[in-house]
This record gives structure tokens, C-alpha cells and sequence, in this order.
């Protein structure tokens, strides 16, 4: 059974690679590995190495606190199911969608939400 911090990781990975548009044949032929071991970094079946981390990392375009985010020392022994909630598709495509906003209306968007939330 995967240790939970090695499914969290993985479902970092995942999420943030979604968010990106980027298949797990990209993202492995950036790192240099094969799809499926992205795979099994993903389910947690694999541990990521360090050195595999940083490069997964770099061509994701985020540090590798990134991927611990989330965590806390106690949730380390928590059942993996509590801490790693599968997301929220319609989140994962409205998060997709914000991103393919060019920046200057990223902004305004995120200010009008901001008054719409509040409102609410």
C-alpha cells in the first residue's frame, strides 16, 4: 500500500500537470522517463526521488515545496483518502480556464469573483 505522503506527491503532480494542459507523455519526455512511471508517481504505486522531484519540478514551473503543500507532520499517518480528497473536477477546469486568461484579465477576474463571493 502507497504511503500517504507518496500519494500526496503524486496527486500534486497530477493536479498540477492537469492545470497545465500537460499529458503524462509530455511531462515524462521533459523528464526523460517513460508515461507510465509518471503513472506510478501519480498513484503513489512509485516513490519520487529527490533528484526525480526537482526535475519534475522544473518542467512543471513550480518549487518542490509545491508538491508538499498541504501537509503537515501529522497528516503523514493520516489515512491517505483524508488528506489527498480526489479534486474537484469542475475546480480543476475553472482553474484551467483562469490560467488560460492572459494576465492583465486574470486580475479583473480574480477582483470580480472576490466581489461576487463577498455578495454572496
Amino acid at each position: 500500500m502507497p504511503h500517504p505522503v507518496d500519494r500526496h506527491v503524486g496527486q500534486r503532480i497530477r493536479q498540477r500537470r492537469w492545470v497545465l494542459g500537460v499529458t503524462q507523455g509530455q511531462l515524462a519526455e521533459q523528464v526523460g522517463i517513460k508515461f507510465q512511471q509518471i503513472q506510478k508517481y501519480e498513484t503513489g504505486a512509485n516513490r519520487v526521488s529527490a533528484s526525480r522531484l526537482w526535475d519534475i519540478a522544473r518542467a512543471l514551473g513550480v518549487t518542490v515545496s509545491y508538491f508538499f503543500e498541504g501537509m503537515d507532520g501529522e497528516d503523514a499517518d493520516a489515512p491517505a483518502a483524508e488528506k489527498c480528497a480526489a479534486p474537484n473536477k469542475e475546480a480543476e477546469d475553472l482553474v484551467r480556464s483562469y490560467y488560460a486568461i492572459p494576465a492583465s484579465q486574470r486580475r479583473r477576474l480574480f477582483d470580480l469573483a472576490r466581489v461576487l463571493s463577498s455578495a454572496a
